[in-house]
């Protein structure tokens, strides 16, 4: 049962060979989606960050208001880590529960973390393989402003605001360049789920 841990910047690509590994037939468990779920009213994390930041960051339907916690945390190192104590250990604890419930019901699965803050929240002393998807920070940026409709600004600040690529690609075993072409990229992804599926057969 290989655990990979998939990381990358933000734009980086990596959400797209998250799900051409899927395709393939990998358990792809998404750090994200893990945090959007705990955040959830109702849920203890939700209860900690009301109780830590006010109800100004719940919106009018009672959901979390996730750009008002952004516009508290952003820029301020003491708040985002307050933030962070809350949801860190919160994420882990459920990753590895689900991690023991995909390996439960295959013990052959390949387990595929989807996790943009690998270095930041959890290290990489756990995984049998640390991918990371890379594009130069120039290209990413320009993918945020061209993709998603942000300043230039504020798309650099996401990317200065997350660990270094060279502190990123410092913690690799495979390195998948998704600076070109999305079929490059997708053909990267299929090699890597080779390598994979040949270690699993070996075991």
């Amino acid at each position: 049962m290989p655990l990979i841990a998939l990381t990358g910047g933000i734009a980086s690509g990596k959400s797209t060979i998250a799900r051409r590994l899927a395709e393939h037939g990998a358990v792809v468990i998404d750090a994200d989606r893990t945090v959007r779920e705990l955040q959830e009213p109702g849920q203890p994390v939700f209860r900690r960050i009301v109780e830590e930041f006010g109800t100004g960051v719940v919106a009018d339907d009672g959901s979390l208001d996730r750009a008002a916690l952004g516009s508290i945390v952003f820029g301020d190192a003491e708040k985002l880590s307050a933030l962070n104590t809350i949801v860190h250990p919160a994420v882990k604890e459920e990753t590895q529960r689900r991690f023991r419930e995909a390996l439960a019901a295959d013990p052959d699965a390949v387990i595929v973390y989807d996790v943009p803050l690998l270095r930041e929240a959890r290290g990489t002393g756990e995984w049998d393989t640390v991918v990371v998807a890379h594009a130069p920070a120039e290209a990413r940026i320009r993918r945020m402003v061209d993709d998603r409709g942000m300043t230039e600004e504020d798309a650099a600040a996401r990317v200065r605001n997350q660990a270094s690529d060279k502190e990123r690609l410092a913690m690799a075993d495979i390195v998948i360049d998704t600076g070109g072409t999305l079929e490059h990229t997708l053909e990267q992804a299929d090699r890597l789920w080779d390598q994979l599926s040949s270690r699993v057969a070996a075991a």
